[in-house]
């Protein structure tokens, strides 16, 4: 700064000096000249950079940075050229209070710049490891960015004008038990976001059981967001439910992808007493291998549950590489056995009573 103040009193000297007032004109003419100069000759430096480091990755990958590197440039100019001016006025008070704003109109750009550092460094380090703390770190910092650099920039600011921050953290801290117990609910959902984001019993996209379901509709969908608040979950009649993260985590979770997409499907089915069981078993077998999506290793099997008050109760099972044709799989193979049975003379069983009258003769 006073080196800039140096160069506008020489340029000043050039010219002829009258009141006082003048001299300040003239002040106030150069220096916003010399800004657009100098805005002019940055934008082009950095646009003639931009050109040349259009090849490398990173840059292909964050076009938004040289954007935001002329939003700070030109708020360094204007921070120059502004407390210059300001300083023409003599009033200590106002350069305060200018520097204040600038210092949170900084924090808009720090903000993108920490955002863009971090998905960087998420998909350079943290994707490429097995472990996923590290995942989860990133996560936590990119959610809470934003309000961490304003945060600060609030409170540099507050202190460059003189304000003493630490009553307001205080009451900030009584504030916020006070809200804590009136929200306390939100509160829960917000920490119980934290830990599904740390223990991951399940990711987007995988297929989990649905306990708040509307009745008569699908009890299983689809994980589409894991918010801190709530999770979005879409079942498949195209319906989304949206629930509470601490409800989440106080039940039991049921996940059918989370370590393979491959789940064996069972599929009961009951045949009467004087049936041949064997050939039952055969045509359960060949019913599932008409299904070209059933996988063959392992290979499909039937087994006899229980024998029960009127039927014989075995269960065919198969393996589904695909765990959302799970109803689709059901479906067929119990028409087509239902099919074969019929047509192959194996009884299906429906209630049976004997009843068996006794009297005197």
């Amino acid at each position: 700064m006073q080196q800039l103040s140096a160069l506008i009193d020489r340029l000043h000297l050039a010219i002829p000096t009258g009141s006082p007032f003048l001299i300040m004109i003239y002040k106030i003419i150069i220096v916003v000249i010399g800004f657009f100069i100098a805005w002019f000759i940055l934008r082009w430096l950095l646009h003639f950079v931009e050109n040349r480091l259009k090849a490398y990755e990173f840059v292909q990958g964050n076009s938004r940075i040289f954007h935001l590197i002329r939003r700070v440039l030109f708020l360094a100019l204007l921070l120059a050229a502004g407390t210059y001016l300001i300083r023409l006025t003599k009033t200590p008070a106002l350069e305060k209070i200018f520097h204040a704003v600038l210092i949170v109109f900084m924090a808009i750009p720090a903000k993108d710049f920490l955002r863009i550092a971090i998905t960087y460094l998420q998909s350079s380090i943290a994707h490429k490891t097995e472990n996923k703390v590290d995942d989860i770190i990133f996560e936590l910092l990119a959610r809470f960015a934003g309000f961490i650099v304003f945060a600060t920039a609030m409170v540099m600011a507050l202190d460059l004008l003189g304000v003493n921050v630490m009553p307001f953290i205080a009451g900030a801290g009584v504030a916020g038990v006070a809200i804590g117990f009136a929200a306390k609910d939100t509160l829960s959902n917000l920490i119980a976001g934290v830990l599904l984001i740390i223990d991951r019993p399940f990711e987007v996209g995988d297929r989990i059981e649905v306990w708040r379901a509307p009745t008569k509709s699908a009890t299983w969908g689809d994980v589409i967001d894991i918010g801190l608040r709530a999770t979005k979950i879409k079942t498949t009649d195209n319906i989304v439910i949206i629930i509470p993260n601490n409800e989440i985590m106080l039940r039991d979770i049921i996940n059918y992808t989370t370590i393979t997409e491959k789940i064996r499907v069972r599929i009961d089915i009951g045949i009467a007493y004087d049936a041949d069981m064997q050939k039952a078993k055969n045509i359960m077998l060949q019913a599932a291998a008409t299904a070209g999506w059933v996988a063959k290793d392992p290979p499909p099997k039937v087994v006899v549950r229980n024998f029960g008050e009127y039927s014989v109760d075995l269960q065919l099972r198969v393996w589904i590489a695909n765990p959302r044709k799970r109803m689709d799989t059901i479906s067929y193979i119990t028409d087509m056995v239902k099919e074969l049975f019929d047509e192959q003379g194996v009884e299906i069983p429906y209630p049976k009573r004997d009843v068996y009258v006794k009297g005197k003769l």
